[in-house]
């Protein structure tokens, strides 16, 4: 079977660049939208040409022009969004509402993948405010895809290692603590733990596999099925040394929303939801749903003791 050509959207992001990598590693021939909007950014500038080095075809198209995003689509049987929805109040998610247009109108796409990558939206609706409207988001860009009869694949990948691992789930930092640990209450919640290489590896398994049609694929390695206690103890033991744990109660932590920004008490929400709440594991998945490592048994994921290595 010929491989599917992909389009990729955000292709010089945190989590796009890696699904350029896996498409082009996988074999399809690859799109890179260029947007105008990147103006002088050099990084991503140079990014995008290095695609190109490796055989990806870049594309200029806006979303402001509802013409070049159509021409783009229309070369293409997929296509991938991995814009960032970290900056809730620009609203970026909604602009995928440009994308579904386009694809609606050029009428030959065969898999839409959003830009979703983190929890299932569709099990947040109680979500706390402010972190809530990312959710909201990503569930008006679901209802105008399957209004549009647009063919689907929602990719529900959980907690990037980067963000959450290397800290030990701790906020305001990247690397791990020296000295203490703040545990959220027992720190025994379970939560789902996925290298971010992973991740695009596992979305673009699923273009070409009719069992992910119009399904969510849900991203949980076994072995990464994980408490924050036991991140801990894997580091403890990894390391050599003994970090003393703080427990902080839910109402604590959710007190402490009200001394941060706007984005920072987004995080604050999710963290709460994933870590008190256990919102990563607490649902069986369903006839509308897949996972991830019993699909593509093949794809040799990186375990958190082997990931947290890197930070010794």
């Amino acid at each position: 079977m010929e491989k599917s050509k992909v389009l990729v959207v955000g292709g010089t992001g945190y989590l796009g660049r890696r699904i350029v990598k896996a498409s082009l590693e996988q074999g399809h021939k690859t799109y890179v939208l260029q947007r105008p909007e990147i103006g002088l950014d050099i990084e991503k500038l140079q990014t995008l040409l290095s695609f190109k080095k490796q055989g990806a075809h870049l594309l200029k198209a806006s979303f402001s022009d509802h013409n070049t995003l159509v021409e783009a689509v229309k070369k293409v049987d997929v296509v991938i969004c991995a814009i960032s929805g970290v900056h809730f109040r620009t609203h970026n998610l909604l602009m995928q509402l440009k994308l579904v247009q386009a694809i609606k109108e050029a009428g030959n796409v065969k898999r839409f993948l959003p830009s979703e990558f983190g929890t299932d939206p569709s099990k947040m609706e109680h979500a706390l405010e402010p972190g809530r409207e990312s959710f909201d988001q990503k569930m008006v860009v679901r209802r105008a895809i399957e209004e549009a009869n647009i063919p689907f694949t929602y990719i529900s990948a959980n907690c990037f290692a980067g963000y959450f691992v290397g800290n030990l789930c701790q906020l305001n930092t990247l690397t791990p603590p020296t000295d203490k640990v703040y545990l959220y209450g027992d720190g025994n919640v379970k939560a789902v733990f996925v290298d971010e290489d992973d991740i695009a590896t596992y979305t673009i398994k699923t273009i070409d596999d009719h069992r992910t049609l119009n399904k969510t694929l849900y991203l949980r390695p076994p072995e990464n099925i994980l408490s924050q206690r036991q991140l801990v103890e894997i580091w403890e033991k990894l390391s050599g040394t003994k970090l003393q744990n703080i427990s902080i109660s839910g109402e604590q932590f959710l007190a402490s929303m009200n001394d941060v920004d706007y984005a920072q008490q987004a995080g604050i929400g999710h963290f709460y939801h994933f870590f008190y709440e256990g919102c990563l594991t607490n649902f069986e998945i369903g006839e509308d749903g897949e996972e991830a490592s019993s699909l593509y048994p093949e794809v040799k994921y990186t375990c958190m003791d082997e990931y947290l290595k890197i930070y010794i």
